[in-house]
């Protein structure tokens, strides 16, 4: 019953209609009812307490007054139009301003009505104002619906606002909504789930979460929807994860070879890190199980995946496989090969490359060695998925930047042999730990957490625009000691007229205070044609030019172990996964290496705190834990595109307990129920079966 009530369009909800309806779906993606009940408050509010205009200030969140209209007139000229009003109660005079919707709010705020108004106190001259508040017509006869101490508070947008679904409409709407079907909710965990766990039922958190009876049961709400959202996601990974084991054998490499040994013993120019032997030995044992082996290799920049990638590849060629090692870009296929080729020398066993740009008579040939097995290991782009590669025993793919490339390339590389290979899948994007079994719960994971002996931390320093002769000055003398510079200009999206001005502006500066012929660019914007740019990057990587300015990102991955100096332009607008990628791009080399942020004055709070923690820490996995907390996972890298993360109510950074707590309840039950046939658990598999759209466990993966 529950599925038919709550499949009903929203267009059906008493007070809705097809107008309405219409907005609801287009700015909050309400299309049904069940929608409509996961869109849940962001927030509750004390709606009991009323503050008055001589008790504010600017330091108070969102309160509550009540007052008069006296005035009102439309200020400015048509681009910063805005609607000003004057609000009074018996203490003092105060504005509310519009700089949206302003006809509608117009026709509503008539001088002489007398509102309940709610927003953020803001002081600008002397004078309290607020900007875009809620308003409400005083009606003092009128009843709330559930505890007055906690009001629900709904994210709304200024069209629904025009529709009379603010916080309020939508409270009211969720209030109708509630009356028609809360008692036909189901239950959605086992009672035993729910005994062991002291998790109420889903009807009663659902009309708590709205409605909160109290403080407790609000808590209580939030945990049970938080603990089912966080289980079904686990679930459905680990169940992806056993499918798998069950039904893909994996090759077994039982042999540590010559090849392996010879390199290891007499090639290896360094002495690998406890990390790196740590993870080269769980990857060395997922190789001897029979099961195909789906690893993720995490670690910062310059830690060494390379070369345990490089040392995995061995051990497969050991044991008569081929290996291949796929790359999101040229520029990064080229770098992977080139440094393979340094570590493993001429004849030791046999390395090709294979990109877009390989020409057709030399691809005949890689086709014809790979097929024959004489090619031991191949690096490549997506070329390397083409139905024409084919190899002679595919043993291993590593894959490098996991979020450039979709699960389905992925499968194409393992129909490459009969057996499908191990796969290895290297991210320079350190993830925190809860994301990482949220997004590669299917994956096992290793962890590269240190740097090789001898690299020295960069020296990061944050300077404003006012200090830019004393960043000139540094670049001379690095310059001069023969070193190289990186110098970063943001990627706005909406304005790639104002990154070319940005661009042209900044390097009309560099070029006058860097002249030719002393000094000279390379230039790397994004609407370079693709091998303007290789040529402009090749430049800089061969040392023919001391600087290097660029707009978009310049690629993961590029080494250039001469430059010592990022420079990063406006280094507020990037993201904290950002910087410290760019970070990664010097410090390559044995020379003390230096990033310099150049930001404005005006700085927001979220702003500073990611300037702050580059110039503190070099740590890319406490940094990706507190981007975690500043961003929410939705915006890390990456996670857009798994849509794994459809999260209604649970937060990666703040739930990590309830999330392992999850995850280690859905291990159990998989260990005894793989298949969840047992009487107690076939209320998750009806579950689990309706919400990926009757897809048979069989089908997953």
């Amino acid at each position: 019953m529950e599925d038919q009530i709550l499949k009903t369009p929203i267009e059906y909800l008493k007070g809705i209609g097809s107008q309405r309806a219409e907005i609801l779906k287009k700015d909050l993606g309400v299309f049904r009812y069940e929608n409509l009940l996961e869109h849940y408050p962001f927030r509750y509010i004390d709606r009991t307490r009323f503050y008055k205009i001589n008790e504010l200030n600017p330091d108070l969140p969102a309160v509550q007054i009540l007052g008069r209209i006296v005035s009102k007139e439309i200020v400015g000229d048509k681009r910063v139009k805005r609607l000003v009003a004057r609000f009074k109660d018996d203490t003092g005079i105060m504005e509310l301003v519009w700089f949206q919707s302003l006809r509608w709010m117009d026709k509503i705020i008539q001088p002489g009505s007398v509102f309940i108004v709610f927003g953020k106190p803001s002081l600008f001259n002397g004078h309290f104002s607020i900007s875009h508040p809620e308003l409400e017509a005083y009606q003092p006869n009128a009843v709330s619906q559930g505890n007055l101490t906690l009001q629900p508070v709904y994210s709304s947008t200024e069209k629904l606002k025009q529709f009379n679904l603010d916080t309020k409409g939508i409270q009211r709407a969720q209030a109708a909504l509630i009356d028609q079907c809360i008692r036909q909710i189901t239950e959605t965990l086992p009672p035993y789930l729910m005994k062991n766990h002291n998790l109420i039922s889903r009807q009663k958190a659902l009309y708590n979460i709205h409605f909160p009876e109290s403080v407790e049961a609000l808590r209580e709400a939030q945990r049970r929807l938080k603990f089912e959202e966080l289980f079904f996601i686990q679930l459905k990974l680990l169940r992806t994860k056993v499918l798998r084991t069950q039904k893909f054998k994996g090759s077994i490499f039982e042999n540590v070879g010559d090849n392996f040994n010879t390199f290891y013993t007499q090639k290896l120019p360094f002495e690998l890190t406890t990390a790196q032997k740590r993870v080269i030995k769980e990857i060395r044992q997922d190789t001897q199980r029979g099961v195909q082996m789906n690893r993720l290799l995490q670690g910062d920049v310059g830690s060494g995946k390379t070369v345990v990638a490089l040392m995995i590849m061995l051990l497969a060629i050991d044991n008569g496989y081929q290996a291949c090692i796929m790359a999101p870009t040229e520029i990064l296929a080229q770098q992977h090969y080139s440094s393979i080729k340094a570590l493993l020398g001429d004849d030791f066993v046999s390395v090709e490359i294979l990109t877009g740009s390989t020409p057709k008579k030399a691809r005949r040939g890689l086709h014809e060695r790979l097929e024959s097995g004489e090619l031991n290991i191949i690096v490549g782009t997506h070329a390397l998925i083409e139905d024409a590669v084919q190899f002679r025993n595919l043993g291993l793919v590593v894959i490098d930047e996991q979020h450039r490339f979709g699960v389905e390339q992925r499968a194409r590389l393992w129909r490459k042999n009969i057996i499908p290979p191990h796969v290895l899948v290297m991210t320079a994007t350190p993830i925190p730990r809860t994301l990482a079994m949220t997004l590669y719960g299917d994956l096992d994971i290793s962890i590269i957490d240190e740097l090789p002996a001898g690299r020295k931390p960069i020296k990061t320093v944050h300077l404003f625009h006012s200090q830019r002769l004393r960043m000139f000055g540094f670049m001379r003398e690095e310059i001069a000691k023969g070193r190289q510079v990186y110098i970063v200009y943001p990627l706005i999206k909406e304005s790639e007229k104002l990154d070319l001005l940005y661009l042209e502006a900044g390097i009309e500066a560099i070029s006058n205070e860097f002249p030719l012929p002393e000094y000279r660019i390379s230039i790397v914007h994004g609407k370079l044609a693709a091998k303007d740019k290789a040529a402009e990057m090749q430049r800089f990587i061969k040392g023919e030019t001391q600087i290097m300015v660029a707009t978009t990102v310049i690629e993961v991955g590029v080494n250039v172990p001469n430059a010592s100096v990022m420079i990063i332009e406006n280094a507020e607008r990037f993201g904290l996964s950002q910087l410290h990628q760019l970070r990664g791009r010097v410090g390559r080399g044995a020379e003390q290496s230096f990033c310099i942020l150049m930001s404005s004055l005006k700085l927001s709070a979220d702003a500073k705190t990611r300037l702050e923690t580059m110039v503190r820490t070099n740590d890319g996995f406490e940094i990706a834990e507190i981007d975690l907390q500043l961003r929410g996972p939705g915006n890390i890298e990456g996670t857009q595109q798994s849509g794994v993360l459809d999260l209604k109510l649970a937060d990666l950074a703040l739930d990590q307990q309830l999330l392992s707590e999850a995850r280690k309840t859905v291990i159990e039950i998989l260990e005894n129920d793989p298949d969840l046939v047992n009487e107690e658990n076939l209320i998750l598999r009806k579950y689990f079966e309706k919400r990926s759209g009757g897809i048979s466990w069989d089908k997953i993966s």
